[in-house]
């Protein structure tokens, strides 16, 4: 496949670790991005998904990296957690529930869920489960957590025929979190332009419209291709971006909360993932798709995530989440260690060229990349957060 070309719209600030574009704001001394309008990006049904970057090298086995982190265990740093909210739509999933709650209804409900075979592995011999997020007639995509994930469009300015399709979710009331080669060219200072977040789409309608983006923040050494990548440009260690959006969006779908310096990892370097995207192979990319996995670190592949997954182009940049979901009410016992509902630790970064292995990675989120790419971007936008 064809890579496309990319327009520099972007400058970099001095004694940074990230890069900021403004999306609406021409600069002289950069290509100014064209009105949104342009490209007619609400037509998001001849959206192309943006190519998963892939590999071909495996990374070593979940045993073998368990016995590499029990020996060098990886120390970010102190974790920390950023806590999201669940905005105006989690009445509305209360109501949905509620008008729903009959043995007849729940059981069509249950019927109608398509949900792959518990524990569907590849040839990497990693379970997963894959399944739409909504059940047909239930609108359950449209509420919160779910809300708060949806697609990403952007065009190329060289190549303004195309609309690109990844995957994001909303951190702040005005911020989106997505992977770093959906909002820019690695290691060539060349940002794509145009974005575009369409909040819980399902099953191909954008219900709420769309919100573009303001500004852009991108790691440094991902732009200038000095970041840390065991496959250069795709296996790395910062493939993630943060964008403000034109309005609060988030008070109404909620925002997740993100994390970061291995939060909710055991001391074995593994967690229980909920990957959340939109990858064309999988119904077409109309519906939200989910897949969990245990996920583990592997420090030879620049110690990202790595979880069992079906997922596909499109997905990119999509949530990787821990506790997803709505916490019960606890009787006579307690929850465990790193308790909080709804934590992004990750966003989908790439998968292999042969499908057949079914997994993917994500970068880690450290106070390196996420936490100085959020404060940046709420310090110059202190509305949007």
């Amino acid at each position: 496949m064809k890579t496309p070309i990319r327009i520099a719209i972007g400058i970099m600030l001095a004694h940074s670790v990230w890069v900021a574009v403004q999306a609406d704001t021409p600069n002289p001394s950069v290509t100014a991005s064209a009105p949104i309008n342009q490209f007619k990006l609400p037509n998001i049904a001849h959206a192309v998904a943006k190519p998963l970057p892939q590999v071909s090298v495996q990374p070593e086995t979940q045993v073998d990296a368990l016995i590499k982190s029990v020996a060098n265990p990886i120390n970010y740093g102190e974790p920390g957690v950023s806590y999201g909210a669940a905005g105006k739509n989690a009445a509305a999933a209360e109501v949905l529930t509620e008008s729903a709650s009959s043995p007849d209804a729940i059981a069509d409900a249950a019927a109608a869920q398509e949900i792959a075979t518990p524990a569907d592995l590849g040839t990497s011999g990693q379970p997963y489960t894959t399944s739409r997020t909504s059940s047909q007639g239930l609108i359950a995509g449209r509420s919160y957590p779910f809300s708060a994930a949806g697609k990403l469009v952007f065009t190329v300015p060289s190549n303004p025929g195309y609309i690109y399709l990844c995957s994001a979710a909303l951190i702040k009331p005005g911020v989106i979190v997505t992977a770093a080669h959906c909002v820019a060219e690695f290691g060539a200072n060349q940002f794509y332009a145009n974005w575009a977040f369409y909040p819980a789409v399902d099953g191909g309608k954008a219900a709420y419209g769309y919100t573009p983006a303001h500004q852009v923040f991108a790691p440094t050494s991902y732009l200038n291709g000095t970041d840390t990548c065991a496959v250069s440009g795709v296996v790395c260690q910062d493939d993630v971006a943060v964008i403000v959006l034109k309005s609060n969006v988030g008070k109404t779908h909620g925002y997740f909360s993100y994390a970061w310096n291995g939060y909710s990892f055991n001391t074995n370097g593994e967690t229980q993932i909920t990957q959340l995207g939109y990858p064309m192979a999988l119904d077409k990319g109309v519906w939200q798709e989910r897949t969990d996995s245990l996920g583990y670190t592997s420090t030879s592949l620049s110690n990202n995530t790595i979880i069992g997954s079906l997922q596909t182009g499109g997905s990119s940049g999509g949530p990787w989440v821990v506790n997803l979901g709505i916490q019960p009410v606890l009787n006579g016992t307690s929850f465990g260690q790193a308790p909080n509902p709804n934590v992004i630790v990750g966003v989908t970064s790439w998968g292999f060229n042969c499908t057949g292995i079914k997994q993917q990675g994500a970068s880690p989120f450290t106070s390196n990349n996420i936490a100085p790419l959020v404060n940046e971007a709420c310090s110059a936008n202190p509305k949007a957060c």
